[in-house]
Protein backbone atom coordinates (compact mmCIF):
# COMPACT_ATOMS: atom_id res chain seq x y z
CA UNK A 1 0.00 0.00 0.00
CA UNK A 2 1.14 3.53 -0.77
CA UNK A 3 1.96 5.73 2.21
CA UNK A 4 1.25 9.44 1.72
CA UNK A 5 2.78 12.05 4.02
CA UNK A 6 0.81 15.27 4.53
CA UNK A 7 2.95 17.93 6.19
CA UNK A 8 3.54 21.62 6.86
CA UNK A 9 0.17 22.50 8.43
CA UNK A 10 -1.45 23.49 11.72
CA UNK A 11 -3.73 20.75 13.05
CA UNK A 12 -6.98 20.86 15.01
CA UNK A 13 -7.55 17.15 15.51
CA UNK A 14 -11.13 17.45 16.78
CA UNK A 15 -10.37 16.18 20.29
CA UNK A 16 -7.78 18.55 21.71
CA UNK A 17 -8.96 22.13 22.15
CA UNK A 18 -5.69 23.66 20.95
CA UNK A 19 -3.88 23.45 17.62
CA UNK A 20 -0.65 21.59 16.91
CA UNK A 21 1.78 23.59 14.79
CA UNK A 22 4.24 22.20 12.26
CA UNK A 23 2.11 19.07 12.13
CA UNK A 24 2.18 16.04 9.85
CA UNK A 25 0.38 12.73 9.40
CA UNK A 26 0.69 9.66 7.20
CA UNK A 27 -2.23 8.07 5.34
CA UNK A 28 -2.26 4.49 4.10
CA UNK A 29 -5.26 2.76 2.52
CA UNK A 30 -7.55 5.60 3.65
CA UNK A 31 -6.47 5.42 7.29
CA UNK A 32 -4.34 7.73 9.37
CA UNK A 33 -1.44 5.48 10.42
CA UNK A 34 1.05 7.92 11.97
CA UNK A 35 1.03 11.49 13.21
CA UNK A 36 3.35 14.00 14.83
CA UNK A 37 5.05 17.39 14.73
CA UNK A 38 8.47 18.53 13.59
CA UNK A 39 10.67 16.03 11.77
CA UNK A 40 8.74 13.96 9.24
CA UNK A 41 9.08 10.26 8.38
CA UNK A 42 9.75 8.90 4.93
CA UNK A 43 6.77 8.02 2.72
CA UNK A 44 6.02 7.01 -0.84
CA UNK A 45 4.35 10.33 -1.62
CA UNK A 46 4.32 13.76 0.00
CA UNK A 47 1.73 16.56 0.06
CA UNK A 48 2.90 19.94 1.32
CA UNK A 49 -0.08 21.90 2.70
CA UNK A 50 1.81 25.21 2.70
CA UNK A 51 1.26 26.24 6.29
CA UNK A 52 -2.53 26.09 6.14
CA UNK A 53 -4.98 24.67 8.71
CA UNK A 54 -6.31 21.10 8.84
CA UNK A 55 -9.37 19.88 10.75
CA UNK A 56 -11.63 16.81 10.57
CA UNK A 57 -14.34 16.46 7.97
CA UNK A 58 -17.78 17.44 9.24
CA UNK A 59 -20.71 15.34 10.35
CA UNK A 60 -24.32 16.24 9.55
CA UNK A 61 -26.63 14.01 11.59
CA UNK A 62 -29.93 15.54 10.47
CA UNK A 63 -30.48 15.75 6.73
CA UNK A 64 -33.25 15.00 4.22
CA UNK A 65 -31.61 14.14 0.91
CA UNK A 66 -34.85 13.81 -1.05
CA UNK A 67 -36.24 17.13 0.17
CA UNK A 68 -35.49 20.29 -1.76
CA UNK A 69 -34.77 23.68 -0.15
CA UNK A 70 -36.39 25.50 -3.07
CA UNK A 71 -39.57 23.38 -3.08
CA UNK A 72 -41.46 24.71 -0.10
CA UNK A 73 -43.85 21.76 0.17
CA UNK A 74 -40.88 19.56 1.12
CA UNK A 75 -40.76 18.00 -2.32
CA UNK A 76 -43.43 15.42 -1.45
CA UNK A 77 -44.76 15.48 -5.02
CA UNK A 78 -41.51 14.25 -6.58
CA UNK A 79 -41.31 10.89 -8.31
CA UNK A 80 -38.88 8.23 -7.13
CA UNK A 81 -36.54 8.96 -10.05
CA UNK A 82 -36.55 12.68 -9.28
CA UNK A 83 -35.94 12.00 -5.59
CA UNK A 84 -32.94 9.82 -6.38
CA UNK A 85 -31.52 12.43 -8.75
CA UNK A 86 -31.79 15.19 -6.16
CA UNK A 87 -30.40 12.95 -3.40
CA UNK A 88 -27.24 12.26 -5.41
CA UNK A 89 -26.83 15.95 -6.19
CA UNK A 90 -27.36 16.84 -2.53
CA UNK A 91 -24.76 14.31 -1.38
CA UNK A 92 -22.19 15.95 -3.61
CA UNK A 93 -23.18 19.39 -2.26
CA UNK A 94 -22.70 18.12 1.28
CA UNK A 95 -19.26 16.77 0.46
CA UNK A 96 -18.16 19.98 -1.23
CA UNK A 97 -19.25 21.93 1.86
CA UNK A 98 -16.98 19.75 4.01
CA UNK A 99 -19.37 17.03 5.20
CA UNK A 100 -17.80 13.58 5.11
CA UNK A 101 -20.48 11.67 7.11
CA UNK A 102 -24.26 12.05 6.87
CA UNK A 103 -26.98 10.56 9.07
CA UNK A 104 -30.37 10.81 7.41
CA UNK A 105 -33.56 11.66 9.30
CA UNK A 106 -36.27 10.85 6.77
CA UNK A 107 -36.34 10.32 3.02
CA UNK A 108 -39.02 9.53 0.47
CA UNK A 109 -39.09 6.08 -1.15
CA UNK A 110 -36.32 4.83 1.19
CA UNK A 111 -33.97 6.45 -1.32
CA UNK A 112 -31.14 6.79 1.20
CA UNK A 113 -31.31 3.08 2.04
CA UNK A 114 -30.96 2.20 -1.63
CA UNK A 115 -28.06 4.61 -2.06
CA UNK A 116 -26.36 3.09 0.98
CA UNK A 117 -26.56 -0.34 -0.65
CA UNK A 118 -24.77 1.07 -3.69
CA UNK A 119 -22.18 2.71 -1.47
CA UNK A 120 -21.57 -0.52 0.46
CA UNK A 121 -21.17 -2.39 -2.85
CA UNK A 122 -18.53 0.09 -3.99
CA UNK A 123 -20.69 1.44 -6.81
CA UNK A 124 -21.54 4.83 -5.31
CA UNK A 125 -18.34 6.80 -4.73
CA UNK A 126 -17.22 10.40 -4.16
CA UNK A 127 -19.99 11.13 -1.64
CA UNK A 128 -20.02 11.28 2.18
CA UNK A 129 -20.48 8.06 4.12
CA UNK A 130 -24.19 7.55 4.69
CA UNK A 131 -26.23 6.26 7.64
CA UNK A 132 -29.77 5.84 6.26
CA UNK A 133 -33.11 6.14 8.02
CA UNK A 134 -35.57 5.56 5.21
CA UNK A 135 -39.08 6.79 5.82
CA UNK A 136 -40.06 8.40 9.14
CA UNK A 137 -42.56 7.12 11.70
CA UNK A 138 -45.56 9.46 11.88
CA UNK A 139 -49.15 9.31 13.03
CA UNK A 140 -51.94 9.64 10.50
CA UNK A 141 -52.22 13.34 9.73
CA UNK A 142 -49.06 14.11 11.65
CA UNK A 143 -45.86 15.90 10.83
CA UNK A 144 -44.22 14.13 7.90
CA UNK A 145 -47.42 12.45 6.68
CA UNK A 146 -46.68 12.77 2.97
CA UNK A 147 -46.85 10.35 0.06
CA UNK A 148 -43.99 7.85 0.09
CA UNK A 149 -42.45 9.69 3.04
CA UNK A 150 -43.73 7.99 6.20
CA UNK A 151 -44.91 4.83 7.90
CA UNK A 152 -48.26 5.84 9.41
CA UNK A 153 -48.44 4.29 12.86
CA UNK A 154 -51.44 4.74 15.15
CA UNK A 155 -50.79 2.15 17.87
CA UNK A 156 -47.86 0.38 19.51
CA UNK A 157 -48.54 -2.71 17.39
CA UNK A 158 -48.51 -0.68 14.17
CA UNK A 159 -45.26 0.95 15.31
CA UNK A 160 -43.68 -2.43 16.04
CA UNK A 161 -44.57 -3.66 12.55
CA UNK A 162 -43.32 -0.46 10.91
CA UNK A 163 -39.99 -0.43 12.73
CA UNK A 164 -39.37 -4.10 12.04
CA UNK A 165 -40.15 -3.47 8.37
CA UNK A 166 -37.81 -0.46 8.26
CA UNK A 167 -34.99 -2.43 9.86
CA UNK A 168 -35.56 -5.30 7.44
CA UNK A 169 -35.35 -2.85 4.54
CA UNK A 170 -32.04 -1.45 5.76
CA UNK A 171 -32.75 1.52 8.05
CA UNK A 172 -29.84 2.26 10.39
CA UNK A 173 -31.59 4.91 12.45
CA UNK A 174 -35.29 5.10 13.34
CA UNK A 175 -36.80 8.59 13.08
CA UNK A 176 -40.11 9.40 14.80
CA UNK A 177 -42.35 12.44 15.01
CA UNK A 178 -43.10 13.34 18.64
CA UNK A 179 -44.55 16.78 17.88
CA UNK A 180 -45.91 18.97 15.16
CA UNK A 181 -43.51 21.17 13.24
CA UNK A 182 -42.89 24.35 11.32
CA UNK A 183 -43.67 23.09 7.82
CA UNK A 184 -46.94 21.23 8.43
CA UNK A 185 -50.17 23.26 8.20
CA UNK A 186 -52.60 22.74 11.04
CA UNK A 187 -50.18 21.59 13.71
CA UNK A 188 -47.78 23.36 16.03
CA UNK A 189 -44.52 22.75 17.85
CA UNK A 190 -46.36 22.09 21.10
CA UNK A 191 -48.76 19.55 19.57
CA UNK A 192 -47.95 16.08 20.91
CA UNK A 193 -48.22 13.44 18.21
CA UNK A 194 -46.84 9.92 18.61
CA UNK A 195 -47.54 8.67 22.13
CA UNK A 196 -45.01 7.57 24.73
CA UNK A 197 -46.15 3.95 24.29
CA UNK A 198 -45.79 4.10 20.50
CA UNK A 199 -42.34 5.65 20.66
CA UNK A 200 -41.15 3.35 23.44
CA UNK A 201 -42.09 0.41 21.24
CA UNK A 202 -39.95 1.86 18.45
CA UNK A 203 -37.02 2.43 20.79
CA UNK A 204 -37.17 -1.13 22.11
CA UNK A 205 -37.33 -2.63 18.61
CA UNK A 206 -34.49 -0.43 17.36
CA UNK A 207 -32.29 -1.16 20.37
CA UNK A 208 -32.86 -4.90 19.95
CA UNK A 209 -30.93 -4.53 16.69
CA UNK A 210 -28.34 -2.10 18.05
CA UNK A 211 -29.92 0.78 16.13
CA UNK A 212 -30.50 4.31 17.50
CA UNK A 213 -33.89 6.01 17.72
CA UNK A 214 -34.35 9.74 17.07
CA UNK A 215 -37.40 11.93 17.68
CA UNK A 216 -38.45 15.14 15.96
CA UNK A 217 -39.46 17.01 19.13
CA UNK A 218 -39.79 20.79 19.03
CA UNK A 219 -42.12 21.66 21.92
CA UNK A 220 -43.82 20.22 24.96
CA UNK A 221 -45.27 17.85 26.02
CA UNK A 222 -43.74 16.04 23.01
CA UNK A 223 -40.13 16.54 24.18
CA UNK A 224 -41.03 15.01 27.53
CA UNK A 225 -42.85 12.16 25.79
CA UNK A 226 -39.80 11.42 23.66
CA UNK A 227 -37.52 11.40 26.70
CA UNK A 228 -39.91 9.13 28.60
CA UNK A 229 -39.85 6.79 25.59
CA UNK A 230 -36.05 6.58 25.89
CA UNK A 231 -34.99 8.09 22.54
CA UNK A 232 -31.29 8.52 21.84
CA UNK A 233 -31.57 11.99 20.30
CA UNK A 234 -33.96 14.91 20.43
CA UNK A 235 -34.06 16.51 17.00
CA UNK A 236 -34.61 20.30 17.27
CA UNK A 237 -35.64 20.37 20.96
CA UNK A 238 -36.29 24.12 20.85
CA UNK A 239 -38.40 24.26 24.03
CA UNK A 240 -36.38 21.84 26.18
CA UNK A 241 -36.80 22.63 29.89
CA UNK A 242 -34.38 22.42 32.82
CA UNK A 243 -36.16 19.30 34.10
CA UNK A 244 -35.89 17.67 30.67
CA UNK A 245 -32.19 18.56 30.48
CA UNK A 246 -31.62 16.72 33.76
CA UNK A 247 -33.45 13.68 32.40
CA UNK A 248 -31.51 13.85 29.12
CA UNK A 249 -28.23 13.88 31.03
CA UNK A 250 -29.30 10.97 33.22
CA UNK A 251 -30.28 8.74 30.32
CA UNK A 252 -27.69 9.86 27.78
CA UNK A 253 -29.98 11.61 25.30
CA UNK A 254 -28.36 14.24 23.05
CA UNK A 255 -29.83 17.26 21.27
CA UNK A 256 -29.45 18.03 17.56
CA UNK A 257 -30.41 21.73 17.52
CA UNK A 258 -30.65 22.43 13.73
CA UNK A 259 -30.37 26.16 14.40
CA UNK A 260 -29.70 27.14 10.79
CA UNK A 261 -33.04 25.64 9.75
CA UNK A 262 -34.94 27.67 12.31
CA UNK A 263 -33.04 30.86 11.47
CA UNK A 264 -33.44 30.68 7.69
CA UNK A 265 -37.24 30.51 7.55
CA UNK A 266 -37.89 33.94 9.13
CA UNK A 267 -34.70 35.32 7.54
CA UNK A 268 -35.66 34.49 3.95
CA UNK A 269 -39.28 33.34 4.05
CA UNK A 270 -41.28 36.54 4.54
CA UNK A 271 -43.46 37.12 1.50
CA UNK A 272 -42.45 33.74 0.06
CA UNK A 273 -43.65 31.12 2.55
CA UNK A 274 -47.12 31.10 4.15
CA UNK A 275 -47.37 33.57 7.05
CA UNK A 276 -48.23 30.77 9.50
CA UNK A 277 -44.99 28.93 8.67
CA UNK A 278 -42.78 31.99 9.10
CA UNK A 279 -44.52 32.92 12.35
CA UNK A 280 -44.00 29.48 13.90
CA UNK A 281 -40.24 29.66 13.29
CA UNK A 282 -39.93 33.32 14.24
CA UNK A 283 -41.84 32.92 17.49
CA UNK A 284 -39.47 30.20 18.67
CA UNK A 285 -36.15 31.96 18.10
CA UNK A 286 -35.71 33.85 21.38
CA UNK A 287 -36.91 30.90 23.45
CA UNK A 288 -34.62 28.56 21.53
CA UNK A 289 -31.44 30.42 22.46
CA UNK A 290 -32.49 30.81 26.10
CA UNK A 291 -33.26 27.10 26.38
CA UNK A 292 -30.14 25.92 24.53
CA UNK A 293 -27.83 28.19 26.54
CA UNK A 294 -29.19 26.56 29.70
CA UNK A 295 -28.86 23.06 28.21
CA UNK A 296 -25.24 23.75 27.23
CA UNK A 297 -24.39 25.15 30.66
CA UNK A 298 -25.89 22.03 32.23
CA UNK A 299 -23.65 19.84 30.09
CA UNK A 300 -26.22 18.30 27.72
CA UNK A 301 -24.29 17.05 24.64
CA UNK A 302 -25.17 18.68 21.31
CA UNK A 303 -24.64 17.03 17.94
CA UNK A 304 -24.26 18.71 14.55
CA UNK A 305 -27.18 18.65 12.13
CA UNK A 306 -28.92 21.22 9.97
CA UNK A 307 -32.24 19.73 8.79
CA UNK A 308 -30.88 20.19 5.27
CA UNK A 309 -33.61 20.23 2.64
CA UNK A 310 -36.06 22.41 4.57
CA UNK A 311 -36.95 25.84 3.08
CA UNK A 312 -33.93 28.00 2.22
CA UNK A 313 -31.73 25.43 3.97
CA UNK A 314 -29.40 24.14 1.30
CA UNK A 315 -27.04 21.20 1.53
CA UNK A 316 -24.09 23.61 1.63
CA UNK A 317 -25.14 25.11 4.96
CA UNK A 318 -23.50 22.74 7.47
CA UNK A 319 -20.51 25.07 8.08
CA UNK A 320 -22.92 27.89 8.99
CA UNK A 321 -24.33 25.96 11.97
CA UNK A 322 -21.15 26.56 13.99
CA UNK A 323 -21.63 30.32 14.21
CA UNK A 324 -25.09 29.75 15.71
CA UNK A 325 -23.66 27.26 18.20
CA UNK A 326 -21.31 30.03 19.34
CA UNK A 327 -24.39 32.10 20.14
CA UNK A 328 -25.50 29.29 22.46
CA UNK A 329 -22.34 29.99 24.45
CA UNK A 330 -19.86 27.52 22.96
CA UNK A 331 -16.22 28.21 22.23
CA UNK A 332 -15.11 27.42 18.67
CA UNK A 333 -13.57 24.14 19.88
CA UNK A 334 -16.79 23.16 21.70
CA UNK A 335 -18.86 23.99 18.62
CA UNK A 336 -16.66 21.83 16.38
CA UNK A 337 -16.68 18.99 18.92
CA UNK A 338 -20.44 18.71 18.38
CA UNK A 339 -19.34 17.32 15.02
CA UNK A 340 -16.03 15.64 15.83
CA UNK A 341 -16.92 13.93 19.14
CA UNK A 342 -20.65 13.91 19.87
CA UNK A 343 -21.96 13.14 16.38
CA UNK A 344 -19.73 10.10 15.75
CA UNK A 345 -20.69 8.76 19.18
CA UNK A 346 -24.40 9.13 18.33
CA UNK A 347 -23.82 7.32 15.04
CA UNK A 348 -21.79 4.58 16.78
CA UNK A 349 -18.76 5.22 14.56
CA UNK A 350 -16.48 7.07 17.00
CA UNK A 351 -13.84 4.34 16.76
CA UNK A 352 -13.25 5.09 13.10
CA UNK A 353 -14.59 8.60 12.40
CA UNK A 354 -14.72 12.15 13.69
CA UNK A 355 -11.23 13.00 14.92
CA UNK A 356 -7.86 12.92 13.17
CA UNK A 357 -6.21 10.29 15.33
CA UNK A 358 -4.14 7.26 14.41
CA UNK A 359 -6.36 4.34 13.44
CA UNK A 360 -9.21 6.45 12.07
CA UNK A 361 -10.22 7.37 8.53
CA UNK A 362 -8.37 10.29 6.99
CA UNK A 363 -11.39 12.51 6.32
CA UNK A 364 -10.27 16.12 6.61
CA UNK A 365 -10.50 19.73 5.44
CA UNK A 366 -7.74 22.15 4.52
CA UNK A 367 -8.52 25.79 5.33
CA UNK A 368 -6.79 29.12 4.76
CA UNK A 369 -7.64 30.46 8.24
CA UNK A 370 -7.61 29.10 11.78
CA UNK A 371 -11.03 27.63 12.70
CA UNK A 372 -10.25 27.85 16.44
CA UNK A 373 -9.90 31.61 16.09
CA UNK A 374 -12.95 32.08 13.89
CA UNK A 375 -15.60 29.38 13.29
CA UNK A 376 -16.48 31.07 9.99
CA UNK A 377 -13.15 29.84 8.61
CA UNK A 378 -14.88 26.54 7.80
CA UNK A 379 -17.30 28.42 5.51
CA UNK A 380 -14.49 28.95 2.99
CA UNK A 381 -15.97 28.18 -0.42
CA UNK A 382 -12.83 26.77 -2.05
CA UNK A 383 -11.55 24.73 0.90
CA UNK A 384 -9.96 21.38 0.14
CA UNK A 385 -12.00 18.32 1.12
CA UNK A 386 -10.33 14.92 1.56
CA UNK A 387 -12.19 11.62 1.89
CA UNK A 388 -10.10 8.64 3.03
CA UNK A 389 -6.98 10.64 2.20
CA UNK A 390 -8.07 11.37 -1.38
CA UNK A 391 -8.85 14.91 -2.42
CA UNK A 392 -12.45 15.32 -3.60
CA UNK A 393 -12.61 19.12 -3.87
Amino acid sequence: MTKTLFHNFTLFDGRNTENETNAWFVVEDGNLVDRGTGNTPKADEEVNLDGRFVMPGLFNVHSHLTAHPDKFDGGFDLSEAESAYYALHHLRELLKSGVTYVRECGDAYDTDIKLKRLQAAGVLKHVPELQPSGRVMSMTGGHGDGPHNAYLTDSPDEMRKAVRTALKNGARVIKMMATGGVMTPGDFMDDPQLSVEEMRTAVVEAHHKGIRAAAHAEGNPGIQNALDAGVDSLEHGFYVTEKECKQALKQGTVITPTLVAEMNIPKYGKGVLPDWEVKKAEDALDDTYTNFKRAHQMGVPFTLGTDAGTPFNGFDQTPTEFEYLEKVGMTPAEAFQCSTLNSPKLCDVADTHGTLEVGKYADFLVLDDDPLQNVKAVQQKDKEVYLRGNREF
